[in-house]
C-alpha cells in the first residue's frame, strides 16, 4: 500500500470566516494536521493540499479573498502539490487523481475540513476508484450546522455522526498519533 496525505480545505473560512470549526476544537485539529504533514514529509509520503473555490459573491470561500486563503500552518509546510476543487469531492473536476497516480498512490489518508462534506465526499471517491482510504479523526472538523428545522446540531453530535457511516462503509479511523507513529515503524 502506498498512501498520500490529502489535507482538505485548511483555510481562513474555517477560522474567521462564516464557518467557524467547533469539534474538535480547531485549534488542536490544526495542530495534528501540521504534525500529520510533518510526519508524511519526513517519511516520504506525498502531501497534497487542496483548497476550496466558491462562487464569487457566494459569501463563502470566493477567490482571492482573506477567507479563501491557507491557514499558514499548512502553506508554510511542504507539499508536493496544491489542487483547488469547487466542488466537495477533492476528485471532482480536479487533477488530483493523475496526481496520485503519478506517486503510484493506492490509498488515500484524509485530514482538513469539513468531515461531513468535503472530507466524507472525497473518502467515499476513493472507495468507489477501489483505493483505500484513512482519515484522522481528530484532525479532521465541523462547525455547527442547522438541522432541516434550522434549530443547530451541536458539533460534536455532528462529528461523530459524519464518522460513523464512514467507518461502517470501510473508510479507516485513525488517531493521528497512531498514523504518524506507524509511518515511523516502516
Amino acid at each position: 500500500m502506498t498512501t498520500a496525505l490529502i489535507v482538505i480545505d485548511v483555510q481562513e473560512e474555517y477560522f474567521g470566516g462564516r464557518l467557524p470549526i467547533q469539534a474538535p476544537p480547531r485549534d488542536e485539529s490544526l495542530a495534528l494536521i501540521g504534525e500529520a504533514m510533518d510526519a508524511a514529509t519526513a517519511a516520504g509520503v506525498p502531501v497534497i493540499v487542496v483548497r476550496h473555490t466558491g462562487q464569487p459573491g457566494s459569501g463563502t470561500f470566493e477567490p482571492d479573498s482573506a477567507q479563501w486563503q491557507l491557514r499558514p500552518e499548512v502553506a508554510d509546510r511542504p507539499h508536493d502539490a496544491l489542487i483547488d476543487k469547487q466542488l466537495p469531492g477533492s476528485f471532482t473536476g480536479t487533477p488530483l487523481q493523475e496526481v496520485l497516480a503519478e506517486r503510484d498512490v493506492d490509498h488515500i489518508t484524509i485530514a482538513g475540513y469539513m468531515t461531513n462534506v468535503c472530507c466524507d465526499t472525497t473518502a467515499r471517491q476513493a472507495l468507489h476508484m477501489g483505493m483505500g482510504a484513512t482519515i484522522l479523526h481528530d484532525a479532521v472538523g465541523v462547525p455547527v450546522m442547522p438541522s432541516l428545522d434550522g434549530t443547530p446540531i451541536d458539533a460534536d453530535d455532528l462529528q461523530r455522526a459524519a464518522l460513523a457511516p464512514l467507518a461502517l462503509i470501510g473508510v479507516t479511523m485513525s488517531s493521528t498519533a497512531d498514523w504518524t507513529q506507524g509511518l515511523r515503524l516502516t
